[in-house]
């Protein structure tokens, strides 16, 4: 019973985390640029909202249950496919937090600044293409991640 929760879990965070992402390319493909400021904060500051509300607890809730299945699932602590995802999960956890979520947060802020006058809109959009890079790679990385749990491998055994 708890191995089937903690399958449930780990995959509706992996799809909460895997389908904010996909909105947040949507969203910066269709964000105007800073001389439309007034839309360009709005998308900026939902995108914001999007990451702390949705990818953030998605992803919590991927690697602790992520975790937690290996504790409660005993083939799991030898299976070379099962620390495979354990590695990247965590590149995930720092990609996501560093290269999406404080950038995000501070182009949201500073664009809101920008509206009240505060910031030169021409100091804004900077992070448009590495924003987008990054999550294409954590896409990549995460759609990774579903195949090795799908197929699991025969990677190397962890020897106990």
């Amino acid at each position: 019973m708890l191995r089937r929760l903690m399958k449930f879990l780990h995959t509706m965070g992996a799809t909460g985390l895997m389908g904010a992402m996909a909105a947040l390319l949507v969203m910066l493909g269709v964000a105007p640029g800073p001389s439309a400021l007034t839309g360009y904060a709005a998308i900026r500051g939902a995108m914001d909202a999007v990451a702390t509300w949705i990818v953030l607890p998605s992803l919590a809730l991927m690697l602790v249950s992520g975790l937690l299945a290996m504790a409660v699932t005993r083939p799991y602590l030898t299976a070379g496919w099962a620390w495979l995802k354990l590695a990247t999960g965590i590149l995930m956890f720092e990609g996501v937090l560093v290269y999406v979520q404080g950038p995000m947060r501070q182009e949201a802020q500073e664009s809101a600044r920008a509206l009240a006058g505060q910031v030169d809109p021409a100091t804004l959009a900077a992070s448009l293409g590495p924003e987008r890079a990054t999550l294409w790679l954590l896409l990549a990385v995460a759609t990774a991640n579903v195949v090795l749990g799908i197929w699991r491998p025969r990677l190397v055994r962890v020897s106990r």
